[in-house]
């Protein structure tokens, strides 16, 4: 598996993909995504901002999409919790989606350990990687874990009014591999 950065000529394939995990999360009765967020113009702006990634499988199959957000992300300055380190030397994975037509075959977690090896590899600066996920969004919580992510906190209404989100964060080059 590997990552790529996208371009506008993906732009049509990245919001596919968004618009169906969008529509998985709502099948599980998970209220993430469910509006006008994310929509064209985030994925424009992601390109544009060079932070919007594909994911292929190792036949060459795109199976997926996430942005890899530069520090600061102002999001969590109203963290309810506490950081596993004091930097502003992170990342944080925002708008990660596998599509349905290729969930259950382990991308998910195989693409979190792309990312990490992938900034491992190209940003050595980097010394935390940090997301957040809605509090029923079990599936991304448990990815989340089972690559490392430990539970640093909350967020409230940080993307919606009445919204609590779950944060996680992962130290790099501390990892166990699995």
């Amino acid at each position: 598996m590997k990552i790529r950065k996208a371009t506008m000529t993906d732009l049509e394939l990245v919001v596919e993909i968004l618009r169906d995990g969008r529509n998985q999360l709502a099948e599980r009765g998970v209220d993430q995504w469910q509006g006008d967020y994310p929509n064209v113009t985030h994925v424009k702006e992601d390109i544009t901002n060079g932070v919007a990634y594909l994911v292929q499988a190792d036949d060459g199959q795109t199976v997926g999409t996430l942005a890899i957000v530069n520090a600061p992300d102002h999001v969590y300055d109203k963290l309810n919790g506490r950081w596993l380190t004091n930097t502003a030397d992170y990342v944080v994975i925002h708008r990660v989606a596998i599509h349905s037509q290729h969930t259950g075959k382990g991308y998910a977690s195989r693409l979190f350990l792309s990312v990490i090896d992938y900034l491992e590899t190209h940003r050595p600066d980097i010394k935390s990687i940090r997301l957040s996920t809605n509090e029923n969004n079990l599936a991304m919580q448990r990815v989340a874990t089972k690559n490392g992510f430990q539970k640093v906190g909350t967020l409230h209404g940080a993307f919606r009014p009445n919204e609590l989100s779950y944060v996680y964060e992962l130290l790099t080059k501390v990892r166990v591999t699995q």
